[in-house]
Formats: structure tokens, sequence, C-alpha cells
């Protein structure tokens, strides 16, 4: 009985860690899918050419995420184990909220000129960058406070809730269209859902804290 009571406090630890940690992967994979769901519409914000083009430049600044990816969980990975996880995963969910906001910030090609490509692909590095650092570090930090016969469960949960953060991504885009209206939307109401993730930021540094 006396053992029992004493294993209450670990398992509300273990489900505070895997909470904290799916909610912030939650939030940085809907940072993430936001310049997928608005492509179409950044292109042609962020492109002098033809639509075509455009479109194509916008999924080329898109992969530019991914293929950062592995660099930032190069990075991040050695600063977990140098000062803990628990500030890298301060400093990726920042670097990401910080890159989303930014975007629904950046001027546009009409307004910049060839600027506004380049800050546009700057972001989606930053974005894939911290992506990197974030999802493989909240898999290890889930692995090391989970007992061992359920730590495949126990990390299923990140794999689980990234799905989330596109239907979390996919709702809000969809939610807005159809508030603002078409006209609206393609004109400026495209920002609002990046302008959201200031929202996401505090509450998922707060979860994190």
């Amino acid at each position: 009985m006396q053992e029992a009571v004493q294993s209450l406090p670990r398992e509300r630890g273990r489900v505070l860690v895997v909470a904290a940690s799916s909610m912030g992967t939650v939030f940085e994979w809907y940072d993430f899918f936001l310049f997928g769901a608005l492509a179409s519409v950044i292109a042609k914000h962020f492109t002098a050419g033809s639509e075509s083009a455009g479109f194509i430049f916008a999924l080329g600044a898109f992969a530019a995420g991914f293929v950062v990816r592995p660099f930032g969980a190069l990075f991040f990975g050695s600063i977990g184990d140098k000062v803990g996880r628990k500030r890298a995963f301060l400093l990726t969910i920042s670097i990401m909220g910080a890159a989303t906001v930014a975007i629904g910030l950046l001027p546009t090609v009409e307004q910049v000129g060839v600027l506004a490509p380049i800050l546009l692909v700057l972001t989606r590095v930053l974005q894939g960058f911290a992506m990197g650092g974030e999802y493989g570090g909240a898999a290890v930090y889930v692995a090391e406070h989970a007992e061992r016969h359920r730590r495949g469960l126990l990390t299923s949960w990140i794999q689980a809730t990234a799905a989330l953060g596109l239907v979390l991504a996919l709702a809000v885009v969809l939610t807005i269209r159809v508030a603002l209206g078409e006209e609206a939307f393609q004109a400026w109401g495209w920002r609002v859902p990046f302008l959201l993730s200031a929202l996401l930021l505090a509450l998922s540094v707060w979860i994190r804290l």
C-alpha cells in the first residue's frame, strides 16, 4: 500500500512529461504545416513570375524546412545532452514560434522586391532547424522518464500527436478563410494563422516551464 502511494507522484510526473512534450509537438507541427497549407497563397505574394513558377518556389521553400531538420537534430541534441532537455525544448519552441510569427509579418515582393522571397526561405530554414531538435528531443525526453516496459507506449504519443498539428493547421486556415471571405483572405487574411502562433507560443512555453 505504501509503495503504491509513493508511486503516485512519479506517475503524475510521467503524465506531465508526456503531456508537455506532446502538446509542444502539436504546436510545433502546426507552425510547420501552416506553410504547406497556404503555399498557393504565399506564392502570389512572394514571387513576381508566373503563377506556376511561384507555386514551385513556395514548395521549394517548404522543402527547405525538411532539408535542415537533420542539422537541427544534431545541434539541439547536443545542447540537450550538455545543458538539459528542458532548455533545449524552450529554445526550439521559441525559434519555431518566432519564425512562424515572422512569416505573418514579412513584406511582400511588391514592397521590397527580391528581399521578400529571401526572407521567406530564411524563416523556413529556421522552422526546420527548430523542428529537427524538437521532434527527436521530445521522444528522448519522454523515454528518459518512462519505465522500461512502457517506453514504446509513452513515446508513441509523440508520433500520434504530431498528426494533430496538421489537423489544427487545416482547421484554423479553413475557419479564418470562411470567416473573412476569399477576397480578404487572399489579400491579408492568410497572415492571421501565422500571427495566431504567438498565442500558441506563449501557451507552449508555459507548458514546458
